[in-house]
């Protein structure tokens, strides 16, 4: 009886050694396919561009702008133009009935005649006081052209009766386009005199290039009680597709653009104070120098690296739960406000 309860327990013994070596034999293997399906952790090079520019938004309007209007009332009696005609300045455009006019300031000139050989040296100043003031009234029967540039509109004919300050048609000067931006208080230190500035209209494919005129010593508050300059910006060349009162968004760029390579942090080994990088195809050693550029990129100021080279981990990522992937991990996207697009800090 003995000798086989010792038996028994022999082969419940066996059976235990047995399924030890089989699940550590698992475990290992296990193991040892993880390890053999584990990639390499890379991470590839990128260049980033780093801008710094202000955001703007608006409509272009022709360089000088008049509106055709007479100052007084009368009869047009003659229109020298058309809509789409050049014109100089001092041009007469558009003329009003001053027969009423020119009669009165005949007779003045006839007794003024008469004050000259009998009349007082102060009457006579008061009629050419009166004079002036004839010519005044002549003059402002006429509608002239205040700066060279081309009629854009024009309503207006023969016999058309004219009240003080209608409306007859529009003059233009567009030998270059303006535009008045704002430009937010915290801003305004950055702006420069000449500074380039790009457009972007709808009604055109393309950018169109301007520059900063200038900006006043004093700002505004506007409706939503932020507090703003107006600063003006002008373009001299342009496409004939953009006209006067079109609307654009754009940016003043404060510096030139910046393009650098960029890479996680732990693609970089330490020798000693020396930091080097490792390519992942060839396995090369690369002395760089580096600064940070967010939490975990570096930017690469020196070192022969190029954008799209894969380099090998040299450090393991120290956040919980960070994902890493064979071709760079994480991205982090470049962010600002006010239109600055500024590199992390």
């Amino acid at each position: 009886m003995a000798k086989k309860k010792r038996k028994k327990t022999g082969v419940v013994i066996a059976v235990l050694a047995g399924l030890v070596f089989v699940i550590g034999s698992l475990f290992l293997a296990r193991i040892f396919i993880k390890q053999s399906a584990s990639p390499e952790i890379t991470y590839q090079v990128r260049s980033e561009t780093y801008e710094h520019i202000i955001e703007i938004a608006g409509t272009v309007s022709a360089a000088e702008e008049q509106i055709l209007q007479a100052k007084s009332i009368g009869t047009v009696i003659g229109v020298y133009v058309k809509k789409g005609d050049k014109v100089k300045k001092g041009d007469l455009i558009i003329q009003l009935d001053a027969q009423e006019q020119e009669y009165n300031l005949a007779r003045l000139d006839y007794d003024m005649t008469s004050t000259r050989i009998a009349g007082s040296k102060k009457e006579l100043e008061l009629q050419e006081k009166q004079r002036l003031s004839l010519l005044q009234k002549i003059d402002d029967r006429k509608v002239v052209a205040t700066f060279d540039g081309i009629i854009a509109d024009l309503d207006v004919a023969l016999g058309d009766s004219m009240e003080a300050k209608d409306s007859a048609g529009t003059l233009v000067n567009v030998d270059y386009l303006i535009a008045e931006v704002e430009i937010p208080e915290t801003e305004v230190e950055s702006l420069m005199v000449g500074q380039k500035v790009i457009f972007n209209f709808p009604a055109y494919k393309g950018d169109v290039e301007g520059y900063v005129v200038g900006w006043p010593a004093i700002g505004e508050v506007t409706s939503r009680g932020a507090t703003v300059v107006k600063t003006k910006i002008r373009i001299d060349d342009y496409p004939d597709t953009i006209l006067p009162n079109y609307s654009f968004t754009g940016k003043i760029q404060i510096d030139a653009p910046e393009t650098f390579f960029v890479v996680e942090s732990y693609a970089i080994g330490k020798d000693g104070d020396a930091s080097f990088v490792e390519t992942a195809t060839t396995g090369e050693r690369i002395p760089v120098r580096v600064s940070p550029y967010g939490f975990e990129y570096v930017k690469i100021i020196d070192g022969a690296v190029k954008e799209g080279d894969v380099l090998k981990a040299q450090s393991n990522p120290k956040i919980s739960g960070m994902k890493i992937n064979s071709r760079g991990g994480r991205r982090q996207e470049n962010s600002g406000g006010s239109g600055m697009r500024r590199p992390p800090r």
